[in-house]
């Protein structure tokens, strides 16, 4: 691989783990609006997909970070990161 296939692939997961971190944010943001206590970000957001969809958590937990974001589109129109946690 040369340098530059180098960077830009890094670049790229660079930014899907950004992506990443902003769903952990939104779902602790989500656990304090539905009042969910002792769930981490992603846990909050398997269990509001739950009851939402009905879906089995089994199927929940199997979605990848993408699949959240993207059954979440809805819910995270209008959100942004809390400004205590942007560089």
């Amino acid at each position: 691989m040369d340098k530059v296939t180098f960077e830009r692939v890094r670049a790229f997961h660079k930014g899907e783990g950004e992506l990443n971190a902003m769903l952990d944010a939104f779902g602790e943001d989500l656990a304090k609006k539905m009042g969910y206590q002792h769930l981490n970000g992603i846990e909050a957001i398997h269990l509001y997909l739950v009851h939402k969809h009905h879906w089995l958590p089994s199927v929940v937990r199997s979605l990848s970070y993408e699949d959240l974001q993207f059954a979440l589109h809805e819910e995270m129109q209008g959100w942004t990161l809390p400004e205590d946690l942007r560089e």
